[in-house]
């Protein structure tokens, strides 16, 4: 008597959680055997795996013609909503517990870089007096990377976003803002660097002749953002505003710096301020957060507590001022 063959696997069976997780994970290792080890798993195992999933789909996630994982148009499709519906997953279990308890089981910060990181430090020890059950994450964000976290699930609290990096709608994404500050950038070289003794006002011909320094933007999405940079110029970019400062005090490029961030550097001789064509420029910045008010709604109900604790301290102007106070070596 013939065995029956087990039915098809629908694409409800295979998309389960652990295997988007799975997805994810041979894309973060960068190939099967990789992944595999990562996962505690026989590389056979994980390959069966896929296949089901590709069965159930009826397409191909991977060239199996290269030996590294490279994905399909259909499989970068798949990794990109898989993403996106983890994303929704977790948030759906934060609201419970926000729901059940009034606080947040977690709480995620994005930061952009210009933010004077001993204060977040600061508000982060006043925050665990509370005792509160909720775990705090920050994430180090740049320019556009920095709301992108925000719209995409990724954070609850944008602080230190950029205002020209993007228009906040309010009404499409259910987004609320308070300016946070102004941060005055200027242009700073080492005095050893070329440009130092160069006359004034520095011209962008001038500029194309040597290298910038530029942050980069965190943004891995969307579009990304470049403030102060020449097309040609050479750059070196580098990951944090910290980063850019030391390159900067090294003489590797110039570029333009906080205001704030820069003055203990200028008054002890380490940089020179220099005056270019371009005007100095003055950037408004931002704290941006997600509503989750219903229609009718009193302001405050239906936030987390922590959301609504962080929005308070928010609220003092010494508190805002001190966000953009300078970069601490």
């Amino acid at each position: 008597m013939q065995t029956p063959s087990p039915p098809p696997h629908s694409a409800r069976d295979v998309l389960t959680p652990d295997a988007l997780a799975m997805l994810q994970a041979i894309e973060a290792a960068g190939s099967f055997a990789a992944a595999a080890r990562a996962l505690g798993l026989v590389p056979s195992a994980l390959t069966y795996r896929v296949r089901q999933i590709e069965d159930a789909l009826d397409v191909l996630l991977y060239d199996r013609s290269s030996r590294q994982a490279r994905l399909t148009a259909a499989g970068a499709e798949l990794l990109r909503e898989g993403h996106r519906l983890l994303g929704e997953i977790d948030a759906v279990a934060r609201r419970v517990q926000r729901v059940a308890t009034g606080w947040e089981s977690q709480f995620t910060i994005a930061v952009d870089n210009i933010i004077h990181r001993p204060t977040i430090m600061e508000l982060c020890e006043s925050f665990f007096t509370l005792g509160a059950p909720t775990r705090l994450k920050l994430r180090d964000e740049t320019l556009m990377g920095t709301l992108e976290a925000l719209t995409s699930g990724q954070a609850d609290l944008a602080i230190g976003v950029v205002l020209e990096a993007g228009d906040i709608s309010t009404g499409n994404v259910g987004l609320q803002s308070k300016p946070l500050g102004q941060v005055e950038f200027i242009y700073a070289v080492a005095p050893h660097h070329p440009l130092a003794t160069a006359p004034e006002p520095l011209t962008d011909a001038l500029l194309l002749q040597h290298r910038a320094v530029a942050v980069a933007d965190s943004s891995s999405r969307g579009q990304t953002l470049t403030v102060g940079l020449l097309a040609g110029q050479d750059v070196l970019t580098v990951g944090t505003m910290q980063a850019k400062l030391d390159a900067q005090l090294r003489g590797l490029g110039g570029g333009f710096l906080p205001e704030c961030n820069a003055r203990p550097y200028i008054d002890a001789g380490r940089l020179v301020v220099k005056q270019t064509e371009r005007s100095q420029r003055l950037v408004r910045t931002s704290y941006v957060w997600r509503g989750n008010m219903a229609p009718g709604q009193p302001p405050g109900q239906g936030m987390g507590r922590a959301l609504q604790w962080w929005l308070q301290q928010l609220e003092s102007p010494t508190t805002r001022a001190a966000l953009l106070g300078p970069l601490q070596r």
